[in-house]
């Protein structure tokens, strides 16, 4: 773009140097002329036949030079039409990409600045089709986010490798074009040609932007030509890829516990008034387990607090692949954790609660020292009457498992008619 753009200038200014000199030598021509006059007034009858015809051929000089000039005033009319539909082109192409920076200031997901970036290059790329990636969590691949307009024939992958792009190994626009016989992406599977922009903000990468075109004559020249507008693209919405990240990232800080990744407290405790009231109104019961592992601080003590932190995790990650993915697992303090499990009997609970101090005390042999976990368990609406009482009753069972000797799950006994429950008796399995 930019070389065509000093092409033109180079055009206009010889063209702007042709009609000055075209300009001097009409101006000369008619001097030739008037001085022919002039002279054929003054000199004798027989200088005149020569005098007319010098004026002759100054006139003829004068004539042609008009067409010259008016030829080159015609092409500097058209060079500068030329010039202002392109400044307004690159003003109205500005104007859209401030249009789209504001836009993608308001959008909240990914899915949003999608859209956004998506209805942008329908209006300032015309006629070519895209693909947008964003890199998931671990970042080991780019998940297809939207693709739209895509070549017949061409069919956006559903993710990629960071590893067999070319543009995201060098942080750099890079054009496939196989009927150029360019370097391809090993990802690159059709024989349509595409420039690939990467997204880069706050010296990270967060994604991917391809374009491309139908047509195969002149496709390396024609995504030459629309690079600078989709690194343009591309920079803006990888600014709105920063932010969605930044803000998803202090969203998971606010409700994630940083050690273990589980939610925290007070987002358990919101998850709780919620299932159960869900509870109560479809008739299903609600549990919760409350686990804390035993002799822990024994543990942090003898072997590290390094030590106690991969014991955490490792005891957080069991939980999770434990249960089901609707159930909540929060750290509720310590070593303390909480799962809340809806649409779950006490007596799914309690199997559920054994499974859980199983899979922990199996971390054992893997770490070379004791781990196991008491486990208390209580249901909404067999045990507890609603999630204000649920906690206190399921950590009345948790220390009675503590004192029944540890390494064991108790419930609270099932509460009977409609009075507050209570902590009467303990159903204990143990192994």
């Amino acid at each position: 773009m930019a070389a065509k753009l000093s092409d033109k200038s180079e055009r206009v200014f010889a063209n702007n140097s042709l009609l000055d000199r075209a300009h001097i030598a009409a101006m000369a021509a008619q001097g030739v002329v008037l001085v022919a006059v002039l002279l054929n007034l003054v000199l004798q009858d027989h200088y005149h036949n020569q005098l007319a015809g010098i004026a002759a051929l100054g006139l003829v000089i004068v004539f042609v030079l008009q067409l010259l000039l008016r030829r080159v005033a015609v092409a500097l009319r058209e060079q500068q039409r030329a010039q202002f539909t392109q400044t307004r082109d690159s003003r109205e192409q500005i104007q859209e990409l401030f249009a789209m920076t504001d836009m993608l200031q308001a959008a909240e997901t990914y899915e949003d600045a999608a859209a956004v970036l998506m209805a942008t290059a329908r209006r300032l790329l015309p006629g070519y089709g895209a693909a947008l990636y964003i890199f998931n969590n671990s970042r080991d691949r780019l998940d297809l986010a939207r693709a739209w307009d895509m070549p017949e024939g061409v069919v956006a992958q559903e993710m990629l490798s960071p590893a067999n792009c070319w543009a995201l190994k060098r942080g750099k626009p890079h054009i496939n074009a196989p009927h150029e016989m360019t370097l391809c992406c090993a990802h690159h599977g059709s024989q349509v040609a595409s420039v690939e922009l990467p997204m880069m903000a706050s010296g990270q990468l967060h994604g991917l932007l391809i374009l491309t075109h139908a047509e195969i004559d002149g496709a390396f020249d024609r995504l030459m030509d629309i690079r600078r507008m989709g690194r343009a693209l591309s920079d803006s919405m990888s600014l709105a890829l920063s932010n969605i990240a930044l803000r998803e990232k202090l969203r998971t800080q606010s409700l994630r516990d940083p050690l273990t990744g589980l939610y925290n407290r007070r987002y358990m405790e919101d998850a709780l008034e919620r299932f159960v009231s869900l509870g109560s109104r479809n008739g299903g019961s609600t549990a919760v387990v409350m686990l804390d592992l035993d002799n822990f601080k024994r543990l942090n003590d003898d072997h590290g607090h390094a030590k106690g932190d991969a014991v955490l995790r490792d005891v957080a990650a069991q939980i999770v692949g434990a249960l089901r993915p609707t159930d909540v697992i929060c750290r509720y303090g310590g070593e303390e954790l909480v799962a809340i499990l809806p649409d779950c009997s006490l007596e799914d609970a309690l199997e559920k609660a054994e499974l859980l101090r199983e899979r922990i005390e199996s971390l054992s042999g893997s770490h070379e020292c004791a781990i196991s976990a008491s486990l208390g368990v209580a249901t909404v609406p067999e045990t507890a009457t609603s999630a204000t009482d649920i906690l206190p009753i399921a950590d009345a069972a948790l220390y009675a498992a503590k004192k029944a000797g540890k390494n064991c799950v108790l419930a609270s006994e099932r509460r009977s008619g409609r009075d507050a429950p209570r902590l009467a008796t303990i159903n204990a399995r143990q192994t």
